[in-house]
């Protein structure tokens, strides 16, 4: 049996195609991955994540992104679209474009059954090539579950679990509370 080779892409020619898709696809050194939709309950959590961190730091020195603005990891030759993204200080960009950044504080991704796993573990570990990197929240869709790590050192990350209705996220790196209440509000626990 003889297997297909699948092409592969530089970062330059990923992201030349990136501009005229319809749809966003991930970099992933050379390979070029679709991205499946998103379930109503993703997308609840994702804007209620993005709108309650854009109302607490609207006044401070943050950048707050949602999933359209894609995430540059050099080390890992790696172009991805985290739900969202809070930057301390100025965005660094890749360019002039402003079309990727390079430098988040927190990084939260909402969890699907087909991407779980790769989340806690695969994207993790390259998240944590970003010398910025400070906490990474992993939200559940069918309860009050939350995941949330926190970087005490270069090697040490330390993980938190949220449950439940009256549990609260404390964002160490913005000094920040998010009541779960508030976050699950209008998502429908199959």
């Amino acid at each position: 049996m003889v297997l297909a080779a699948t092409k592969r892409y530089t970062a330059s020619e990923y992201l030349a195609l990136e501009e005229k898709a319809e749809f966003k696809s991930e970099f992933i050194n050379g390979e070029i991955i679709p991205m499946a939709g998103a379930s109503a309950n993703h997308n609840i959590l994702t804007g209620k994540f993005h709108a309650l961190l854009l109302l607490a730091l609207e006044d401070l020195e943050y950048s707050v992104f949602m999933s359209d603005m894609r995430l540059w990891m050099p080390e890992y030759n790696r172009y991805t679209y985290p739900d969202v993204m809070v930057v301390a200080g100025e965005p660094v960009f890749v360019d002039q474009k402003q079309m990727e950044v390079t430098n988040p504080c927190l990084i939260v991704e909402i969890l699907s059954n087909s991407t779980q796993t790769y989340d806690h573990d695969s994207k993790f570990r390259q998240y944590r090539s970003i010398p910025t990197f400070q906490e990474y929240i992993l939200v559940y869709q069918n309860g009050y579950e939350v995941d949330h790590y926190v970087k005490e050192s270069e090697d040490r990350w330390v993980l938190m679990t949220h449950k439940g209705e009256e549990s609260v996220i404390k964002l160490t790196s913005m000094n920040l509370e998010i009541r779960l209440k508030d976050l699950y509000k209008r998502v429908k626990f199959e």
